[in-house]
């Protein structure tokens, strides 16, 4: 459609398209099946606007600074999508505002004409704050397509109720993920109430989530509110959901199922009013099949699965990541990774992920007196993997047994992961029971 055709189009449904548009609060805009913008309401307007006319450029071109559609440019395009199947569309993308780029919500959805044909589409643009593409002091950053995935699921929950799963591996920021679902949703102004299901005996399990009377055991001096009480109205986070011995889930299942717990010590049923969200790092539909997870509770906590990228899937947000977390570690300092020490974090694995890394930046904020981070910095076998760590080929008199390889190798890992033995024993490619032996021969040697 011709530039001409359009300002047709548009002059012959003005009234029409400003009286939608006029009624969203959000920037939005109409759009004709070229891409072309029809109209565009204020607070378009004032969001994206350059102080040239909107009438008839492309869309792509004044919010991505693309000169072709997302979807030749690499994105889900939700107006391709659109007009490809008919329907309303919805997609995470990245802007570009007076702000600088920002995650914004997506929404098309066509209008027709009366004889069924799409005539135009409406599109309207909703600010995500749960996320930044930018480093900023709190709260998650990313930018990478591994972290919009996930970033996407996130914006789809949140206003509902439904109970979410967080699945990754450990380190990968589920806690901060639950809350950003808690702040998005519309209990963010009541409690967010985190309980660690790890170690949790069954009698320190039941107090703590549901209270006690006084007296009700040995200790109980006094009355005591429990974590789903703490929690009503809000959010009641269960992390490492997948520690719960089989013996107490069912005690969970009961209260997710009935809506209804007693505090320990007490005959009175109380009602619980909280919203679910669950985390682990665990494999819970293996442990289902080897009967150390109830299916009926995985199904009450796996309506909505997230899963949660590894660091190693998100690598072109490590510099990102790294000025973030510098920020908040040492907020009075202008430090810089030195490119070095950026090539060393580049190449390392992180089989600790964002808390890994969090835990080695911190460190080397300690040991640099200056601005600068540099690989000196860092600890040895981070660099072992850069080009500027790359060990020399070894000669006849450096080879080393492979027995003792591995057991350097495996004291490392060992050390630096956060999982358990099961995980660590499936990542390795071995039994646990192997594992185990392992373990004791590097102890004993």
């Amino acid at each position: 459609m011709s530039s001409r055709k359009t300002r047709a189009l548009s002059d012959r449904l003005a009234p029409e398209i400003t009286g939608v548009l006029n009624c969203i609060e959000e920037p939005a805009i109409a759009l004709d099946t070229d891409y072309r913008i029809l109209a565009a309401n204020e607070a378009y307007r004032r969001t994206y606007g350059d102080g040239r006319p909107l009438h008839g450029r492309f869309c792509y071109e004044v919010s991505h600074h693309y000169n072709v559609p997302c979807d030749q440019a690499g994105e889900s395009c939700p107006m391709a999508n659109c007009l490809g199947n008919g329907q309303a569309q919805r997609v995470l993308h990245l802007h570009h505002t007076p702000r600088g780029e920002e995650h914004v919500d997506v929404m098309t959805r066509p209008v027709r004409d009366e004889q069924g044909r799409i005539s135009y589409v409406i599109e309207v643009i909703r600010e995500i704050r749960a996320a930044s593409s930018h480093a900023r002091p709190e709260g998650m950053v990313g930018r990478t397509p591994a972290f919009n995935r996930m970033l996407e699921l996130v914006q789809r929950v949140a206003p509902a109720d439904t109970a979410v799963l967080l699945q990754g591996e450990s380190g990968t920021g589920k806690e901060l993920v639950a809350k950003a679902i808690h702040e998005a949703s519309p209990r963010a102004d009541q409690p967010f109430v985190v309980v660690e299901c790890s170690g949790l005996t069954e009698s320190l399990f039941e107090s703590e989530l549901f209270g006690h009377e006084r007296g009700a055991f040995t200790g109980a001096h006094a009355r005591r509110i429990g974590l789903v009480e703490s929690a009503a109205g809000g959010t009641l986070f269960l992390d490492e959901v997948g520690d719960i011995p089989l013996s107490l889930q069912v005690k969970l299942l009961r209260l997710l199922e009935t809506g209804t717990y007693r505090r320990v010590g007490s005959t009175e049923p109380k009602q619980a009013d909280f919203r679910l969200i669950t985390a682990t790092h665990r494999d819970l539909e293996a442990m289902i099949e080897t009967g150390d997870f109830r299916r009926d509770l995985y199904y009450r906590i796996g309506v909505f699965p997230i899963p949660l990228p590894a660091l190693r899937d998100r690598r072109d947000d490590l510099p990102l990541l790294i000025e973030s977390l510098l920020t908040r570690i040492a907020p009075d300092r202008q430090l810089q990774l030195s490119d070095a020490a950026m090539e060393c974090l580049a190449a390392y694995p992180f089989p600790g992920n964002i808390r890994e890394l969090r835990n080695l930046l911190e460190r080397a904020t300690l040991l640099t007196d200056d601005s600068l981070i540099t690989p000196e910095h860092l600890p040895e076998y981070c660099c072992e993997g850069s080009p500027t760590g790359t060990p020399a080929t070894p000669d006849d008199e450096t080879i080393l047994p492979l027995e003792l390889v591995e057991q350097r190798y495996l004291a490392q890992v060992a050390a630096r992961f956060q999982g358990d033995r099961d995980t660590l024993a499936r990542k390795l490619g071995i039994s646990k029971r192997t594992l185990f032996r392992k373990l004791q021969q590097l102890q004993a040697s």
